[in-house]
């Protein structure tokens, strides 16, 4: 599929971009015409998505960093500028979930702690540390992602609550940027189809019986509403939410079957 360049001469940084939605969101960037630099805690894989998209013509570098660190995540930005000029896009991805206890009271403090120190703290480390470069690009744009968990109860309690700390961390941050000229977005995505489903072809297939649109996502799905978001397109458009979720949170779609047992679902596949 080809692209309108909507990013020619822009620089993207994008972390948690070695596979899944922030590799998705990295390579439609770069289909857009950015230079895009991926990063990850997992600099092995991310330098494999990098060097896939290299061959593929468009303008990418890798770089190892683990949003939890401060130190590296001022790296990475010094290392984007340096290499390209300018940063013009940030793009929040990096997440960390761990699997909820059976009850509530035996979760740990650590593992608590960890879940919103990558998915909360990381995002605020990397907007600290890019939004003076964003500024002076005169047009920056940061897109933070979310998730259906912040919404409502689909378990998975510090992930949740820290999904949901973003949405308010994007909202706040789009008030005290907006006046520098840098506009600061949430994208809150649905079951995605990335690796940490692998394996996992029986619940995905029961999953998108619950999605009006009939089918889960696809990370494609989630990086044309950042590419959006990140945009000129979207130059009026600040501290705003977009879900993206197959229409999960507005239809009620298991009370409708109920209700209805014979009208069945929609199916897209």
């Amino acid at each position: 599929m080809t692209h309108t360049k909507r990013f020619e001469g822009h620089t993207a940084l994008v972390t948690g971009a070695a596979r899944g939605i922030g590799a998705a969101a990295a390579r439609r960037l770069a289909e857009e015409g950015a230079r895009v630099v991926l990063t990850d805690r997992d600099g092995h894989v991310v330098e494999e998505t990098a060097a896939r998209l290299r061959e593929q013509g468009f303008t990418t570098q890798a770089w190892q960093c683990d949003v939890a660190d401060r130190t590296a995540v001022e790296a990475a930005v010094a290392h984007t500028v340096a290499a390209f000029g300018t940063l013009d896009v940030l793009v929040n991805c990096a997440a960390r979930c761990t699997p909820e206890t059976p009850l509530f009271e035996d979760d740990s403090d650590e593992e608590w702690a960890r879940d919103l120190d990558i998915t909360l703290s990381g995002p605020y480390r990397c907007s600290r540390a890019a939004l003076p470069h964003l500024v002076a690009s005169g047009h920056g744009a940061i897109v933070n992602i979310g998730s259906v968990n912040g919404l409502q109860d689909f378990g998975n309690h510090a992930y949740s609550a820290a999904k949901a700390g973003l949405g308010s961390l994007t909202r706040t941050l789009a008030g005290h940027a907006a006046a520098r000229g840098v506009r600061v977005n949430l994208v809150i995505p649905g079951t995605v189809r990335t690796s940490a489903w692998e394996g996992r072809e029986a619940e995905l297939s029961e999953l998108r019986r619950l999605y009006p649109l009939g089918r889960v996502g696809e990370p494609e799905d989630i990086a044309a509403a950042v590419a959006f978001l990140a945009s000129r397109d979207a130059a009026w458009i600040t501290g705003t939410t977009l879900v993206v979720d197959g229409g999960l949170t507005a239809v009620n779609t298991g009370f409708h079957t109920a209700l209805h047992p014979g009208r069945g679902g929609q199916t897209a596949d």
